[in-house]
């Protein structure tokens, strides 16, 4: 069963998404600030998130970016704001679609389906990534091998992973890893990336899968 959580200081929206979700076999949990919105996330683990952007605590976006410190679970923004500014940023932070108020279910509900169909596919895709002599499953967090990472090892290992090819910056992971407060913190990515190359590479003094982009970031070669 899906996973929701929605997110709105307005009652009646929560009760009437809730309804209406609940009757299509989703299952729902419901958040009415952006603090009770991140715990929900973390004790929930929801396969989506239906955001409001007028919180009473915090703003949507910084929800959205609190969110995608730690997770690329699906975000739909649902929002009063209908100017493209409010889009932009929200989109920027890392929502997957924008729905305006007012809204009809049916359409939220079509966005719903064409989000959560987006990221299954893009799960199976991410499945059975070869890493040396190594299989890593994303969605189900495991590593062929008898390989163990701890959630920070997962969390790095993830960001790369799911870009093949594509340089991510130092800046990036340490924002998306540590917090903002922590983009100068290098070395903790050095010790983090050696840690995984171990585990992983069959040669970790000479990395083939998990590169350094000396003073830049790190590719996954595959």
């Amino acid at each position: 069963m899906t996973r929701i959580l929605v997110v709105d200081d307005e009652p009646q929206i929560l009760r009437a998404l809730r309804i209406n979700l609940v009757a299509r076999h989703y299952d729902v949990t419901v958040a009415a600030d952006g603090a009770a919105a991140l715990r929900a996330a973390v004790d929930h683990t929801p396969d989506l998130v239906i955001l409001d952007l007028g919180l009473p605590d915090l703003d949507g976006v910084d929800v959205i970016h609190g969110l995608r410190g730690w997770t690329s679970v699906p975000i739909i923004v649902l929002s009063g704001r209908a100017g493209n500014q409010d889009k932009i940023e929200a989109l920027d932070a890392g929502a997957d679609d924008y729905v305006t108020k007012p809204f009809g279910i049916d359409e939220l509900l079509a966005r719903v389906r064409a989000v959560t169909r987006r990221a299954s596919i893009q799960e199976t895709e991410l499945a059975n990534i070869q890493v040396g002599d190594h299989v890593v499953d994303l969605a189900n967090k495991t590593i062929t091998g008898d390989v163990r990472l701890t959630p920070t090892e997962w969390h790095i290992l993830e960001l790369i992973l799911r870009h093949p090819g594509k340089l991510i910056s130092q800046r990036q992971i340490l924002t998306e890893v540590w917090g903002a407060k922590f983009v100068k913190e290098t070395h903790y990515l050095r010790q983090y990336m050696a840690q995984l190359r171990r585990k992983l590479e069959r040669d970790p003094a000479h990395p083939v899968h998990l590169i350094t982009e000396p003073g830049m970031g790190y590719r996954f070669k595959p």
